[in-house]
């Protein structure tokens, strides 16, 4: 989710009530009083239900399906599929496809083994990100069984919309961070990045709320703490990987509390255990994508300011 856009909490809460009014009702959300769970956290598949294919770094293109209604085309790369309607544009699909690509290059300097098996955790866990136009989510209707059938059947843990006014490049990097984090970080090394209490990344969150580099008032009001924890879980994920990149400074929101770490080098000093364990993982297994790609999604927090 992102607080930088005043209007996308509501999105995640919306998300949460719609499969919460479910439960029990259709096998979708997280669990029923007579049913066992289905989804961690509100969002990612317990049980793998996808295909791996031979080729973990597929990337196709924009293609017309009838698969997914109410969604009318999708593009698959590296296990995330996005799913959209016909007010999104193709080009801005590919865009989001590029950027997730460029994350995941088969680079001599990156374990290889390890980075097909978070791409294999994607498509085992039906990773599916839908790709709104701005803050217009009335393809999440609560009444409709075909979007109750896509939470069913998929790990859906946030959006990337399409034409925010303000932030889109984290917009798109934020969101797929969540799906990394979420999804292919959580099942390849649970240890570090596992969403549960005993994890890497539940104690270095503990630590920086503690030391205050990390505010999580606000999601204080989801009712539901396993989805809170998972919630304070991928934002604090978010917020590390892309300040470990240093893109907090040039692309994050610079009036933002939640948030007071700006780049590596404080980072490091100030989570070294954290730090030390992202080496040994993610960093591993990712990088940044392209500035040249990042440019050409939006401008940078100084550029949209006029400075």
């Amino acid at each position: 989710m992102n607080r930088r856009l005043p209007l996308a909490l509501p999105w995640l809460l919306l998300l949460i009530a719609a499969c919460g009014d479910r439960q029990g009702a259709d096998g979708g959300g997280t669990a029923s009083a007579d049913a066992a769970p289905t989804h961690l956290g509100g969002c990612i598949l317990l049980d793998p239900k996808g295909e791996v294919p031979d080729d973990v770094y597929l990337r196709g293109d924009v293609v017309r399906t009838d698969a997914l209604p109410p969604f009318t085309k999708e593009l698959q790369v590296h296990g995330l599929k996005l799913a959209a309607r016909d007010d999104i544009s193709d080009d801005f699909m590919r865009l989001v496809a590029r950027t997730i690509a460029e994350s995941f290059p088969r680079d001599a300097g990156l374990d290889a083994e390890l980075q097909r098996e978070v791409l294999a955790n994607h498509y085992r866990y039906n990773a599916l990100i839908p790709v709104p136009l701005g803050y217009d989510y009335s393809f999440m209707d609560e009444t409709d069984e075909r979007w109750a059938a896509i939470e069913r059947d998929n790990s859906v843990c946030d959006v990337i919309m399409q034409d925010v006014p303000q932030g889109q490049v984290m917009e798109v990097v934020e969101h797929i961070l969540h799906y990394v984090t979420d999804i292919g970080l959580h099942y390849t090394f649970p240890e570090v990045w596992g969403i549960a209490e005993d994890s890497e990344l539940a104690k270095a969150m503990a630590k920086a709320a503690e030391e205050g580099y990390y505010q999580m008032d606000q999601y204080a009001d989801f009712e539901d703490e396993e989805v809170r924890f998972r919630v304070q879980m991928q934002e604090f994920a978010y917020w590390f990987i892309t300040t470990a990149w240093n893109l907090q400074a040039p692309y994050g929101p610079v009036w933002e509390e939640e948030w007071t770490i700006r780049d590596q080098e404080e980072l490091r000093e100030k989570l070294p255990s954290m730090y030390a364990a992202y080496e040994e993982t993610a960093a591993r297994v990712m990088v940044a994508p392209s500035l040249a790609t990042l440019q050409e999604i939006g401008p940078t927090r100084a550029e949209e300011r006029g400075n």
